[in-house]
């Protein structure tokens, strides 16, 4: 299981950034609805707010992170041969042929900080492992109170109206039944592999909604109209 938790280090986030809600479905099609499980709990109040305690607990381990990977881009700078700063697979390989020492300091970095990065990665799925062993419940309410008959991916229509949506109604049904989660698993405590699978996603599509709200904050603002 450590194995899964190294592979999550790779999309490693320490807050929740809001995500915006659409219009909470009042009806569903034809007894047809659909539902984003990885959207319906990123939206939950448990989970933004677990993982605003998991940045303030975890400050000064991820200072230090940020401090290292300063340290790790310089150290692959000097394996940039060409200097367009884009490592490539060609550079790694001449260096390792040429026994190069940054490699070793590189192997170094990279160890430390996903020594770093493991707790407040567990501590993060631990937080999501409670919301999503609530979530076929709070899915099963919805159904119960709109009398859906199938909840579908969205990926798997074509099209649907917004009516057909209710991922923030399962949102809305995990904030009741839990309003807030612990973000500190026991000592023994490891993460189910779907666990992991979940966490990934969340992580995906916490820095696709925090590369999105930079671009939005990068445009210019609209001109405006030349007074008369």
């Amino acid at each position: 299981m450590t194995r899964l938790i190294n592979k999550a280090l790779t999309l490693f986030a320490v807050t929740a950034l809001p995500l915006a809600h659409g219009s909470v479905a009042n009806a569903q099609v034809s007894g047809i609805a659909t539902a984003n499980p990885t959207v319906a709990i990123a939206r939950a109040k448990a989970f933004s707010t677990a993982y605003a305690q998991i940045g303030t607990q975890y400050k000064s381990f991820f200072d230090q992170i940020e401090t290292r990977n300063k340290t790790l881009n310089g150290l692959r700078a000097q394996l940039d041969t060409d200097n367009n700063k884009q490592l490539t697979q060609e550079e790694l390989d001449a260096a390792v042929r040429a026994k190069n020492p940054v490699l070793q300091t590189i192997q170094t970095e990279e160890a430390e900080i996903q020594k770093l990065q493991t707790p407040a990665i567990k501590a993060q799925m631990f937080a999501v492992e409670s919301i999503f062993r609530e979530y076929s419940n709070a899915q099963q309410q919805v159904v119960a109170d709109k009398k859906i008959g199938v909840i579908l991916n969205p990926d798997a229509f074509l099209y649907a109206p917004e009516a057909a949506n209710v991922t923030n109604a399962i949102t809305a049904a995990l904030d009741k039944r839990v309003p807030s989660v612990s973000i500190t698993p026991p000592a023994d405590w490891q993460p189910q592999r779907a666990t992991v699978s979940l966490h990934q996603q969340l992580q995906q599509l916490l820095v696709a909604s925090a590369r999105s709200q930079a671009a939005q904050q990068q445009q210019p603002p609209a001109a405006q109209p030349a007074s008369r």
